[in-house]
């Protein structure tokens, strides 16, 4: 399949198939943010404040690169963790320490290796005369152009083996009917949805059939909706695999000034006239966050792993104090000051093993916790409850609701992925306390929540719509 950011949650190594079709999600990194290098590693700490001295022209150049010369699977941000870390270990091999740093020559060297593979695939950035989208095509493999019946812009190979697409569309168009239309299943196909995102500005949903893989990303903005879709034979995906990854990173829906040319060589990669001493790594906020959901105008609900060791906390920008914990892994926080919110309701009943729930958490975007929803799958272990979604660090506490817009649990594991593949959090299973643990939390506190009165299936838009305003971002002080 496809490609999308280093440092964020991502996918799990499994077999080549499904790692090349998380590669493809590599196109959603460039809206989440890396996580911050571990100050627990010192080496990795002054590689980050080497790098950072650089320009971000230069930053982005040197991820680029490293993407075309196979070392790095996700998107290009300027931001560095773990895989950037990793990547230019990679490429430097034998020839020096593993300390995450390019030696001028080191950097020479990979700036010449990548302009050979950009050049080996005709690779060229194209401002879309169709869409107004800027994006990478390499034309060696996708020669032939053509235009989409809906008057986009379309590149093929020449056996059509391989069909890139571009859209558009004016304002109007509904971002969540369009990811709910895009991911709907049909028993009668064997389309089947490998992975799927939403978020307030965009979508990915990737998917194979049994002969291709396909990958679609849609943003949305001021002049509309904007995307583009892969779709390649399965047999290709050796090949392509490595290409989505650098067409991914190279989208640019609403891009602002001309078009750079690709490989241009910006300032030389670290040296040392221009970088801080290794011993002064940068300094970063003694945070970590978690997530919390509103039980009444005064107590929130979150995981007791997000609080645990926190010297402060804030939910959604109030002082907030632990009351109480349970077995299930809940805690109960008292928010000092007054708040009002659309209170959830609560599911009076389980839902069963394999249900579709909506998770609404919040992830790092340039530096701000944001909000963003999740797919999640129910699952049974004996008497308790574990949810599969693409969680990553910082979600532990993420309410998850059904179809209805009902809470039908609460995250208490914590998500500790810090290596992701392509900027996208892997799909794992997460222990969740159910209504029923909800439930006693509340009855212990003297609190109720509204009934769940019974209504038709919602889209994850109106899901989210209705319950965001009792969903907050914890912030632990440490």
């Amino acid at each position: 399949m496809l490609p999308a950011r280093d440092n964020r949650p991502r996918i799990k190594r499994t077999g080549a198939a499904t790692l090349g079709l998380m590669l493809l999600v590599a196109s959603l990194s460039d809206t989440l943010a890396q996580a911050p290098a571990s100050t627990a590693n010192p080496q990795m700490a002054a590689a980050q404040a080497r790098f950072e001295a650089l320009s971000e022209a230069e930053r982005k150049a040197i991820q680029t690169d490293l993407i075309w010369a196979g070392q790095f699977n996700g998107a290009v941000s300027g931001s560095f963790g773990p895989l950037t870390f990793k990547a230019i270990n990679a490429l430097k091999g034998a020839r020096g320490p593993a300390d995450g740093i390019l030696a001028p020559a080191d950097r020479a060297a990979l700036a010449k290796a990548a302009q050979a593979a950009r050049d080996a695939a005709g690779f060229r950035l194209v401002d879309d005369d169709k869409t107004g989208v800027r994006i990478g095509i390499p034309g060696k493999l996708l020669p032939k152009r053509d235009v989409t019946p809906s008057g986009g812009s379309r590149w093929q190979s020449l056996d059509e083996k391989v069909t890139l697409d571009t859209s558009a569309s004016p304002p109007g168009d509904d971002l969540a009917a369009l990811f709910e239309k895009a991911t709907a299943v049909n028993p009668n196909s064997a389309r089947k949805i490998t992975y799927k995102l939403l978020r307030p500005d965009f979508f990915v949903v990737t998917g194979e059939t049994p002969t291709g893989r396909f990958y679609r990303r849609l943003s949305a903005g001021p002049q509309g909706l904007r995307g583009f879709s892969i779709g390649y034979d399965k047999a290709l995906a050796p090949t392509v695999d490595k290409l989505v990854i650098a067409i991914a990173a190279s989208f640019d829906p609403f891009p602002a000034g001309p078009a750079p040319v690709a490989g241009t060589p910006v300032a030389s990669a670290a040296g040392p006239a221009s970088a801080p001493p290794l011993t002064q790594p940068a300094a970063r906020s003694n945070e970590r966050y978690g997530v919390a959901v509103l039980l009444s105008d005064k107590v929130a609900l979150s995981a007791a792993v997000a609080v645990d060791g926190c010297r402060s906390l804030r939910a959604g920008g109030r002082a907030a104090k632990p009351r109480a914990k349970d077995a299930s892994g809940l805690v109960l926080l008292d928010l000092d000051g007054a708040g009002t919110a659309k209170l959830p309701a609560l599911a009076g009943q389980a839902p069963g093993a394999g249900e579709a729930l909506v998770l609404v958490a919040f992830g790092d975007d340039a530096g701000k916790r944001t909000a963003v929803t999740l797919p999640g799958q129910l699952a049974r272990i004996g008497s308790g409850a574990t949810v599969t979604a693409p969680l990553q660090p910082g979600q532990a506490g993420s309410p998850a609701f059904d179809r209805q817009g009902r809470l039908v649990g609460l995250v208490t594991a914590n998500p500790s992925d810090k290596q992701l593949v392509a900027g996208i959090a892997p799909q794992r299973a997460y222990a969740l306390a159910d209504s029923a643990a909800i439930q006693g939390m509340l009855s212990q506190a003297g609190l109720s929540l509204p009934p769940a009165a019974a209504s038709s299936e919602l889209s994850t838009g109106a899901v989210v719509e209705k319950v965001s305003g009792a969903v907050l971002p914890l912030i632990c002080g440490i």
